[in-house]
């Protein structure tokens, strides 16, 4: 862990992970119950926002965000990152029919690491919050798919964070950069899939990051198997070459769900090559 990225974990008094030239501070929503289509939702599933630093141009950081907030939360929120000299690049729903409304806010911001922090720090003191303590004698909720067999179909390994089975796929073939930084998966860019519930009845949700002419492609594939298209967006105001990122939801079985990620994935060139 770099000293300066030390000090922005000791000013917001956080804890965060560096790889690959990256400090990635979590944001949780774990004080939130939230709904999708009824569906009870893990915070894992799609409300873990997220700050992450890395090196720019002239010795500077650059710093990146997505922030997980109520409806109500938009607009404070948004005007404490305005006033400390932060930008606001996106901000956008994730999902359809949840309970209560989730909103997604984007953060852009340049300058000393230590900087950076004490200025998102008034935005975080608007809407962060403990973790719920868990009851008493209760266990953490358990995976109840066949991760393995998830991670067979997608061709990528993945990550299980209680009921929740997550497989990250960066875009390592696209040179994106932000005032000299570049810009990787730990930043921000790439494509995911979120998986809970049972083997015959999984929802999924998730994000691709593609490539301008890759939109439609992608849209036609999903649509076509079955997947409601939920977003369409930019995260990202100044880099190129311009990435769109798109969100969606399904509901099914859980290998269909799999296979239907997978042939959108190979649209977008982003699997690791055979």
């Amino acid at each position: 862990m770099p000293a300066d990225y030390a000090e922005v974990l000791q000013v917001l008094a956080r804890q965060g992970d560096f790889a690959e030239g990256v400090l990635r501070v979590g944001l949780p929503r774990n004080d939130l119950r939230v709904t999708v289509a009824g569906v009870l939702t893990p915070t894992p599933f799609g409300f873990g926002g997220w700050i992450a630093l890395t090196k720019g141009d002239a010795g500077m950081d650059v710093m990146m965000g997505d922030l997980v907030l109520l409806e109500d939360e938009v607009n404070p929120v948004m005007s404490a990152l305005l006033e400390n000299g932060l930008e606001v690049t996106a901000l956008h729903n994730h999902f359809f029919w949840e309970q209560p409304r989730i909103f997604y806010m984007h953060v852009h911001g340049h300058g000393r690491a230590a900087d950076l922090a004490r200025r998102i720090r008034p935005a975080l003191a608007l809407f962060s919050k403990p973790a719920l303590a868990s009851s008493p004698g209760s266990a953490p909720p358990e995976l109840r798919l066949d991760a393995k067999q998830l991670s067979a179909i997608i061709g990528h390994p993945g990550v299980i964070s209680g009921a929740v089975y997550k497989i990250t796929v960066g875009r390592p073939y696209l040179d994106v950069r932000e005032m000299g930084a570049l810009i990787n998966s730990r930043m921000g860019l790439n494509t995911w899939a979120a998986f809970t519930g049972t083997l015959d009845d999984a929802v999924i949700a998730g994000d691709f990051a593609m490539l301008e002419d890759q939109l439609t492609p992608v849209l036609k594939t999903l649509r076509q198997r079955g997947l409601a298209v939920v977003a369409i967006h930019h995260h990202m105001t100044s880099s190129r070459p311009v990435v769109i990122f798109l969100h969606y939801w399904g509901r099914g079985k859980a290998v269909t769900l799999a296979e239907s990620f997978r042939a959108a994935l190979d649209i977008t060139n982003s699997r690791k090559p055979q």
